[in-house]
């Protein structure tokens, strides 16, 4: 096995992780935001106020998500696997 695969599997694989934990973190992050801006307006300074709202929409999004998440996942584990074959190297 070269650098140069190893530097592509690597790639492949964040480029992975990011692309399926994106959907989730920008759920997070607007619920996030809308809870702040409503806790300012209210002057609400409940520390676990955004807790449960962002578990739950987590959740719902990982319900929409969760499919393709898998899907991706399943995708390049198959592509290693297939290619596991070309990785060894028999001195």
């Amino acid at each position: 096995m070269t650098e140069e695969t190893i530097i592509e599997i690597t790639q492949q694989t964040l480029f992975v992780i990011i692309e399926c934990a994106a959907p989730l973190l920008l759920i997070s992050l607007v619920i996030g935001l809308i809870i702040s801006i409503f806790q300012t307006v209210t002057s609400i300074q409940e520390q676990t106020l955004t807790f449960v709202p962002k578990l739950l929409c987590v959740f719902v999004g990982i319900l929409i998500f969760g499919n393709w998440i898998l899907n991706n996942i399943v995708a390049l584990m198959e592509q290693l696997w297939g290619n596991f074959g070309a990785f060894i190297q028999w001195r």
